[in-house]
């Protein structure tokens, strides 16, 4: 018998805004919604593709009363694959998130980012492609 890792699931405030960052962030589409949850993905999810094999996860945003409280002990890590580590914490940040401290010192190759309600992911290395330089003779 096996599982598969179907859905990330985050409790908000607003899902509708939460979604539409997250979106804006991992290039995402809305999959479902109603009042109090949103659902994104980068693909529609099936039974039998996710039966076949296991596909990335989609991303749930619940409506909660309750506001986060202490640091997250689960979270994301994100990874430009077009842009330096640098452009996509500007691009991230015009989307609203935050610069966020959690003791992870300042020597680090990853930053640490909040979104809007204040739950903390990290930008990691960039995947970029590299161009090099030719060498001359």
């Amino acid at each position: 018998m096996t599982s598969r890792f179907t859905e990330l699931v985050v409790d908000c405030h607003d899902p509708h805004r939460l979604a539409a960052f997250w979106c804006e962030v991992l290039d995402f589409t809305m999959l479902d919604q109603s009042e109090d949850k949103v659902e994104i993905g980068s693909w529609e999810p099936t039974a039998e593709a996710i039966r076949a094999s296991q596909m990335p996860p989609t991303m749930m945003f619940i409506q909660v009363p309750e506001g986060k409280m202490v640091k997250n002990r689960l979270h994301l890590d994100v990874s430009p694959i077009d842009a330096t580590t640098d452009q996509e914490v500007a691009r991230i940040l015009s989307l609203g998130a935050t610069r966020v401290d959690v003791g992870q010192g300042v020597a680090r190759s990853w930053t640490v980012m909040a979104d809007p309600e204040g739950n903390e992911f990290d930008v990691a290395r960039s995947l970029a492609p590299t161009t090099r330089a030719t060498p001359t003779a």
